[in-house]
């Protein structure tokens, strides 16, 4: 029996990603879901679901293994600061931590990857599962970007693919030849907002991956709450980088995008 275990971060990711390893064969699902990020419909989606607190690393590894579950993918939002902020991590976590001297998304998450293949757990790319969900190159909306917005996109690109290999972020957003904001510890969303409210109409937002980027966690996402998001900051158009983004509920975001008028472009 194929069998695959879920670390189920927040948001709608863990059970869009449910459905789609169903999708792809999978017929054994053991989630881990933590209490106050976890959406609780995760339950009805696998076969069995373990409840624990974020930072509880050596019980998270347990249950896996309890379940003989061999292979594990990390997907929905962890926020690293969520870790600094938890008062309950265990005595493995705590050590993971501690041996860091550079604590981001990659670092952490890829360091409970090393813990975890210690215990005979591979943590793999949830792409691999998702291959229909990542948009291949072009236009995916009714509305082409105009000019002004692919310049300002092909100008906005070369600068966040500098920003993102710096590690700071993945997200920028631009109007006319100006960075307006770019992504840091604060998230694509907030992001989003102060660029919108700077540029005050017609500015876009690129979104990308950095070079190396570690595809088994991290990977940029596009759901209903960006467009969402962007309707609300008044950017007009989102480029996002092709074959290495996932776009979420991809009928219901492209519907919301058209009726918003927003141009999204896989570049």
């Amino acid at each position: 029996m194929s069998s695959l275990g879920i670390i189920a971060g927040n948001r709608k990711f863990p059970q869009i990603f449910a459905k789609e390893a169903r999708r792809n064969g999978i017929e054994k699902l053991v989630a881990v879901a933590f209490e106050g990020e976890t959406e609780p419909e995760i339950a009805s989606l696998v076969d069995t679901v373990e409840w624990m607190k974020l930072g509880q690393l050596g019980k998270l590894i347990d249950a896996f293994k309890q379940h003989q579950v061999r292979e594990v993918v990390m997907v929905g939002q962890i926020a690293p600061k969520n870790l600094f902020a938890s008062l309950r991590l265990d005595v493995r976590m705590t050590l993971l931590l501690a041996r860091l001297k550079k604590r981001n998304a990659e670092t952490i998450f890829g360091a409970i990857g090393e813990e975890m293949a210690k215990d005979g757990l591979e943590l793999v790319p949830h792409a691999n599962y998702l291959e229909r969900l990542i948009p291949k190159p072009g236009v995916l909306t009714r509305r082409k970007p105009s000019s002004q917005e692919r310049e300002d996109f092909q100008f906005g690109f070369e600068i966040a693919r500098k920003i993102a290999a710096l590690d700071i972020g993945q997200t920028i957003v631009v109007k006319r030849g100006t960075v307006l904001a770019v992504e840091a510890f604060e998230g694509t969303d907030a992001t989003l907002k102060r660029g919108g409210e700077l540029g005050q109409g017609d500015s876009v937002a690129v979104k990308v991956t950095k070079p190396g980027q570690d595809m088994r966690f991290d990977i940029p996402c596009v759901g209903r709450s960006t467009i969402e998001t962007l309707k609300a900051a008044g950017i007009s158009a989102l480029g996002i980088e092709a074959g290495r983004t996932l776009l979420l509920e991809q009928e219901e975001v492209l519907e919301l995008a058209n009726k918003a008028s927003i141009a999204i472009e896989a570049l």
